[in-house]
């Protein structure tokens, strides 16, 4: 019998104005209401990464409101790929690699 609502784990790259303009807050107080767990950081090549893990539906809707973002942020590109889980719970900001 097939859940409803499997778990997916996708690792993904934020690219466009997404620096400074507060992306990696959003994204905590985002991943956080859907009870995601995961991290996001800055890249030093101007980009946001991200992991996002929970339900399916979840991780799908925070992955299109990636393309949206904060306000003042304009994103040009948003490529997911699939990655194992973390290995804690919640959702937090990581130092910029």
């Amino acid at each position: 019998m097939e859940q409803q609502d499997q778990g997916k784990s996708v690792l993904v790259r934020i690219e466009g104005r997404v620096q400074g303009v507060w992306y990696r807050g959003w994204t905590v107080d985002e991943a956080t209401r859907r009870q995601l767990s995961g991290w996001v950081r800055n890249r030093s090549d101007g980009s946001v990464e991200a992991l996002f893990s929970g339900p399916q539906s979840m991780v799908d809707a925070m992955l299109e409101a990636c393309w949206q973002g904060p306000s003042a942020a304009r994103v040009s590109k948003v490529t997911p790929q699939p990655a194992p889980p973390p290995d804690h719970s919640g959702f937090r900001a990581l130092p910029t690699l």
